[in-house]
């Protein structure tokens, strides 16, 4: 368990066939009052996630998972604890890693490590944040979907309208 407010590296490894090499990441800064939902919002929101309508979750090492409890998924998956009322600092532990999945389907999944705990929080963000709030950040964000540019249908035919070359994925 955490007290009080803390940090929270997040990476992105992978999702929608991306291999986050190199990773893009982001600092959260997380306080006492937040739940697991707060934080995943925030995650989503700081990695560019639009189309929210996704089941997500936390994972951790000894098997519990956090989030939207599913009848649909749970006799496949498995039981999902529901992370609405859930303290962020009372479920992670600083420098125990757990995972956060954003859309099954895509399989967005994001590495997560409390680095630091009992931090001010205006000292590192310049206020005291209602929700969590990324303070850090870096590398690409790839779209959601995986789209290319602006009216991209995520066909392979045609050239990208940027530099007009065909598209290739080498």
């Amino acid at each position: 368990m955490v007290r009080g407010w803390f940090t929270v590296r997040v990476d992105l490894v992978s999702g929608a066939h991306v291999n986050g090499d190199p990773r893009a990441g982001r600092i959260m800064l997380v306080g006492p009052r937040h739940t697991l939902k707060d934080l995943a919002e925030a995650i989503d929101l700081a990695f560019a996630r639009w189309d929210l309508a996704h089941l997500h979750e936390f994972e951790f090492p000894d098997g519990r998972r956090y989030g939207v409890p599913d009848e649909e998924f749970a006799a496949e998956l498995g039981e999902v604890i529901d992370y609405e009322r859930v303290r962020a600092g009372g479920v992670v532990s600083k420098g125990e890693p757990f995972t956060y999945v954003f859309d099954f389907g895509d399989d967005w999944r994001h590495r997560c490590l409390v680095e630091h705990s009992s931090v001010d929080p205006e000292r590192l963000a310049g206020i005291v944040p209602e929700k969590p709030l990324p303070i850090w950040g870096w590398g690409w964000i790839p779209d959601q979907y995986g789209r290319r540019w602006d009216g991209d249908d995520g066909s392979e035919d045609g050239p990208c309208p940027i530099c007009g070359n065909p598209w290739s994925d080498e």
